[in-house]
């Protein structure tokens, strides 16, 4: 046996603690969660980065790579931003970096980079030992007073040395790049924006601190991505997401069409939505072409270079070009929706979802703090100066005396300080002097940068004390951003438009998203559905599984509406685009939608919005339902006729003409004008024909003026025309005649 393992203190057990897993698994998760939320995944509301973001840039600084800098190896980068303040995965570092310089990912890039940075194919940048890169304008902004007491330091993870908490933030980061991050229980989503826009916005906040979201969307109206695209939300939506400071945005491709004469045109896209890959969505919208799922498009072509450029080829130069990219837009990501969230964290410390008015605020509020720690630490730095000036000022006086000082005495600072009561600041001044600065020290040059300090820290007092001084100050400052990202440059111009989703018919778009092909609807007695190739004349060929047979046959295309109507009043829609090919005996309805197990199909036919049905059930209730009322989006189906127990849905017929024949199983017959017959999208119906017992047997509609017709058993037509109808005409709901000479046993119409 091997040696036995003590516990540290020798085994008497005295060092093991008794922990409730409970209380230490809640402390634990909750210090992770507390340090993915704080240290790695939401941005700070201030300066709108990350850590990881910040630390980068702040050692760019520490490095030198400002922007009128040379270009430095990001492995270099990495390194320093890994050693000194990240204690993270390199990799990682890089990626932060490296999407820092992509202006596919970031709207104003905070790093310039030098390389392959990767590309909006998706493809990732090259090696960090290959690329390189330094600061951009906006990082010199974010940075502006760092060296200033501008914001608070804290220890480094190793204690070594010292990091920003928050940047000073001069530009407007949070909004102007946005920012997306998940953490644990919570996730970030903030879209990017126009520097011009939210500088006007923050503008307007500091003359209006009550400002509203509405009044703020009109100088911010919503996102501006890198990469533009088209934002199709109505105002209402848009402003409703920034009030809540949750909702999403919809972005659709640019595109224009370029004719080709004769008629033929190409689409061109020319913008994509933000954070959509574009050779992954060519190879979708080429999966789809050969699933043959976009009957409108020929082909795909991707003729980008510098910028995107698209090539969409129509089939034939009829197609509506705003209908195939209606259609492009529902099945493609050449509309996506990103989505906003704007969970940060405020003052640095607390995470919360921000309406865009409180974004704003803490962004000025933190803007004059900075401004008020800038200008205390110029007026301490002034008050350093004034009071060297001083003694500087008793040395020109003395110069003889001092210098006899300094070359008699042995301790000479105490001698000084004693002699004409300076302080101790003062004499090491005068003692530091070089022998080449008495040229220059003249009392004129002495009292004028003495005059002029003492003008700048009384102004800076001024400012200090006055609120309405450091609002002005800071109105200024963002004023010189917007000049430096106006709209009229070419970095600041807003590259995403607004524009309202076109109207297009739904219907169109419905059938542009299908291949229309001939089929052959089969529904058998049992309620087996398939669609069987083209269209068929003779069903009796049909196989089916054996107790079952043909319920109903007809023609259809695939970009067709199925109705199916059940016993129990219900009526289900189905694509026939959707339904089970003719190989073997199709699939079941009941699996394709939800029908109740005591109800069956009583028929199914193709939808045409501008018919009318009659439907009646075995009691002889019946009304008119448009086909349109009829068509039913779920899978439950929709209720159109309301019938109990035992009774049931029996008949439907095309509503034509202006009368109604009724046969009951009595074998009476009542012809009535259909106008008696109400219209409704549901119901119960009224009463078309009273019987003592039994039921309805059929029912036709005709036009009185072409006579009502019927066939026999053998086949042979019978007409009767208005005046030998008369013995039947009737009111709705009589009991009627029986049937004319020559009417079919089976009560039937049709034989």
């Amino acid at each position: 046996m091997g040696q036995e393992i003590l516990p540290p203190s020798g085994g008497d057990g005295d060092n093991i603690q008794p922990v409730d897993l409970k209380a230490a698994l809640e402390e634990r998760y909750l210090r992770y969660a507390l340090s993915t939320i704080m240290h790695r995944a939401l941005p700070d509301v201030r300066d709108g980065l990350k850590p990881v973001h910040r630390r980068i840039v702040y050692a760019m600084n520490d490095m030198g790579l400002r922007p009128n800098a040379a270009f430095r190896k990001c492995a270099k980068i990495v390194g320093e931003v890994m050693g000194n303040y990240h204690p993270h995965g390199d990799q990682s570092i890089y990626d932060a970096l490296a999407r820092l310089a992509q202006d596919f990912s970031q709207r104003y890039t905070l790093v310039n980079g030098q390389g392959n940075f990767g590309n909006i194919d998706g493809d990732s940048p090259a090696a960090m030992r290959y690329t390189e890169s330094k600061m951009t304008a906006v990082s010199e902004l974010l940075l502006e007073g760092i060296d200033q007491d501008a914001v608070d330091f804290r220890d480094t993870y190793d204690e070594s040395n010292s990091e920003p908490v928050v940047l000073p933030g001069a530009f407007p980061n949070l909004l102007a790049n946005g920012s997306s991050g998940i953490a644990v229980g919570m996730a970030t989503s903030i879209p990017s924006h126009n520097v011009h826009e939210i500088c006007d916005a923050a503008l307007h906040l500091i003359k209006h601190p009550d400002a509203t979201v509405e009044k703020l969307v009109e100088f911010v109206p919503g996102p501006d991505f890198p990469t533009g695209g088209i934002i199709i939300d109505n105002r209402e939506s848009i402003i409703e997401s920034y009030r809540t400071g949750r909702g999403g945005f919809r972005v659709r491709a640019k595109w224009e069409t370029e004719d080709l004469g004769r008629g033929g045109y190409q689409i061109i896209v020319t913008e994509i939505p933000f954070q959509v890959q574009k050779s992954r969505l060519i190879e979708k919208i080429a999966e789809l072409l050969i699933a043959r799922k976009l009957p409108l498009l020929e082909d795909i072509r991707d003729e980008s270079a510098e910028d995107i450029r698209v090539v969409l080829v129509p089939k034939s130069r009829t197609v509506d070009p705003t209908i195939l990219m209606e259609s492009m837009f529902k099945l493609t990501e050449l509309e996506s929706r990103f989505p906003l969230n704007m969970n940060v964290l405020s003052m640095g410390v607390i995470p919360r979802v921000m309406a865009l008015n409180e974004v704003l605020k803490e962004w000025l509020d933190h803007r004059r703090e900075v401004l008020q720690r800038r200008s205390r630490f110029r007026l301490a730095a002034i008050d350093r100066r004034l009071e060297i000036l001083g003694g500087l000022l008793v040395a020109y006086l003395n110069i003889d005396e001092v210098i006899r000082i300094i070359r008699e005495e042995d301790e000479p600072k105490p001698v000084m300080m004693a002699r004409w009561d300076l302080t101790e600041v003062q004499v090491e001044a005068i003692l530091n002097m070089r022998l080449r600065s008495l040229r220059k020290l003249e009392e004129f040059e002495i009292r004028k940068e003495h005059d002029e300090l003492t003008k700048e820290k009384g102004e800076i007092e001024a400012l200090l004390a006055s609120d309405e001084k450091q609002w002005q100050t800071v109105a200024w400052e963002i004023g010189e951003v917007k000049k430096k990202f106006a709209k009229a440059t070419d970095i600041g111009r807003r590259r995403t438009q607004f524009a309202e989703a076109p109207e297009a018919d739904e219907e169109a778009i419905q059938h542009a998203m299908i291949e229309k092909e001939p089929i052959t609807v089969v529904v058998s007695e049992k309620g087996w559905i398939r669609a069987l190739k083209g269209h068929i004349s003779d069903t009796s060929t049909l196989a089916f599984k054996e107790g079952d047979g043909l319920k109903v046959a007809f023609p259809a295309q695939t970009t067709d509406k199925i109705l199916i109507v059940t016993t129990g009043g219900k009526v289900f829609t189905l694509g026939g685009d959707k339904l089970p090919g003719g190989r073997g005996h199709g699939e079941p309805l009941r699996i394709m939608i939800d029908m109740e197990n005591d109800q069956d199909v009583l028929t199914a036919f193709v939808h045409d919005a501008a018919r009318k049905m009659l439907i009646v059930s075995t009691e002889g209730n019946g009304f008119v339902v448009p086909e349109a009322e009829m068509v039913a989006n779920t899978r439950k189906g929709k209720q159109i006729m309301n019938v109990s127990m035992p009774h049931e849905t029996k008949l439907l017929v095309h509503v034509t003409g202006d009368h109604v024949a009724v046969v009951g199983e009595n074998r009476k017959m009542l012809v009535f004008p259909l106008a008696q017959v109400p219209e409704m999208s549901r119901g119960k119906g009224v009463r078309l024909q009273r019987y003592k017992d039994g039921g309805i047997s059929d029912v036709r509609c005709f036009a009185i003026a072409d006579g009502l017709n019927w066939e026999d058993s053998a086949g042979r037509t019978f007409t009767k025309n208005k005046d030998e109808l008369a013995e039947w005409l009737a009111d709705r709901a009589t009991a009627g005649r029986t049937v004319p000479k020559g009417f079919p046993r089976s009560g039937k119409f049709a034989g």
